[in-house]
């Protein structure tokens, strides 16, 4: 699958340094690519918007685990949620690729203004049951997996290239800050004012992301139209991915990524519930730490000058996201869990987001909304997968178990990411250098990057 290459574990001194921002002026980097309106506009409404998709996450997570009282049924509805994603996104990213994102971006946020408006009126007509969740809930990963290529393509529509990496670091940063506030404030709803409110809060905070949109003055970039047809098309597209040795290696982790570790949080409802005997306003909390962790994560991306080690980034965050889902499979301290959540958090979104700043900027232009797209099928499409297999396994064995036993995979995907890093940093950087989408140093590294580190 990828060429031999000498381990290197021994990072040194230079390598760990690596890690860090290493900028002084680090600061008033970190919001660099706000100072481009378009993005600033961009940026705002979806702090307000996504703010509000957490609310509703967590309503909807504890009224499905309420009226079932079942891990398997919550891991149905997530399954029904995010399974489009896996079956509809390739189809999307063509979409991404052929027609105006903005576009196709207000129209998917305005549907799901429309959900969660569907939502709340039926909750307070007293007529919604689980089968209609469900049905609602397929419906509403559909929109998702057209929303969600669109969204990750949309980038390079807004800002230069050479702020590409802080822009989605920055994003990613919007996105954890609300994961941070959006379940304490979806916990403190749903104690005081119940599930319906929650609905509501979240179709209102829609209007601030359109308002944006409609204010963004974007470039489509046209891309030239092929003549080899849909499924063709999305054939080159996995081709490309599979025979570049550098995307074809994140995807692979992010695959074992998502299907082991990221159900965790998907199946948090439940896990509160039976293994801490928490509450709604516990299960808000230990969601907050975990978008705590995430938000810290972001800022500390976002501080970075360069791509330099950041596949060293990958590694540690599969090892830290290990070592989480270990203690917390032990303790039964809703406290502890709070610490352990944290760098959960940390660990899940440093990893997404290194993976998706090697993708953004290895990617050709004409094929970013389809590897984009395999992006949000590995992050969005596979973590059903993997929650309803957990919630199957539930039923036999002890979920303790099964955190535990995931977290041991997520320390062996990184040890063995590892072990091929020397390779895909060689392939990477050489493409990094040609594109110029990194500084000077890089090109002094790559006489070196056969080497392992010291």
């Amino acid at each position: 699958m990828f060429e031999k290459s000498q381990p290197s574990f021994k990072w040194g001194l230079r390598g760990l340094k690596q890690l860090l921002p290493a900028n002084w002026t680090v600061i008033p980097s970190l919001f660099k690519s706000l100072s481009n309106r378009n993005f600033a506009l961009f940026f705002i409404g979806q702090c307000f918007s996504l703010t509000g998709a957490w609310i509703q996450h967590t309503a909807m997570g504890w009224l499905v685990f309420h009226i079932t009282n079942s891990t398997f049924m919550l891991s149905i509805y997530v399954f029904l949620t995010q399974i489009p994603s896996l079956l509809f996104t390739p189809f999307a990213g063509i979409i991404a690729d052929t027609f105006d994102r903005k576009k196709i971006f207000m129209i998917t946020q305005s549907l799901l203004m429309i959900y969660s408006l569907t939502l709340g009126i039926l909750y307070y007509c007293d007529a919604l049951s689980i089968n209609l969740i469900f049905v609602l809930a397929l419906l509403f990963g559909t929109v998702i997996s057209i929303d969600a290529p669109a969204r990750q393509s949309f980038y390079v529509n807004i800002v230069p290239k050479e702020d590409l990496a802080n822009a989605i670091a920055l994003n990613s940063a919007s996105m954890n800050g609300s994961r941070f506030i959006g379940p304490a404030i979806g916990g403190i709803m749903l104690v005081y004012f119940g599930v319906g409110h929650c609905f509501f809060i979240n179709a209102i905070t829609f209007c601030a992301i359109l308002t944006a949109l409609f204010f963004i003055n974007s470039k489509h970039i046209k891309v030239e139209k092929s003549k080899i047809g849909f499924l063709a098309e999305i054939g080159e597209g996995f081709a490309y991915a599979y025979k570049s040795i550098p995307i074809r290696a994140v995807i692979l982790m992010l695959v074992v990524f998502s299907f082991f570790s990221v159900p965790f949080v998907m199946l948090m409802p439940a896990f509160v519930k039976l293994h801490f005997n928490g509450g709604a306003d516990a299960l808000g909390s230990i969601m907050s730490c975990v978008g705590a962790g995430s938000l810290v994560a972001s800022i500390f991306l976002a501080a970075r000058k360069s791509v330099i080690g950041i596949g060293k980034i990958i590694t540690l965050s599969a090892i830290i996201i290990g070592i989480a889902l270990i203690c917390i499979s032990f303790i039964h301290n809703i406290h502890a869990a709070y610490v352990i959540c944290f760098f959960f958090g940390f660990g899940m979104i440093a990893l997404a987001a290194s993976v998706n700043t090697i993708l953004q900027t290895l990617v050709l232009e004409s094929k970013r909304g389809r590897i984009m797209s395999m992006f949000v099928m590995a992050f969005f499409g596979l973590p059903p997968v993997g929650s309803l297999t957990q919630g199957i396994l539930s039923n036999h064995i002890s979920m303790e178990y099964i955190i535990f036993t995931t977290g041991v995979i997520s320390i062996i995907s990184g040890v063995v990411f590892e072990f091929f890093r020397p390779t895909v940093r060689k392939y990477a950087w050489k493409i990094f250098a040609d594109k110029g989408m990194v500084i000077p140093e890089i090109a002094k590294a790559l006489d070196s990057s056969i080497q392992p580190s010291k």
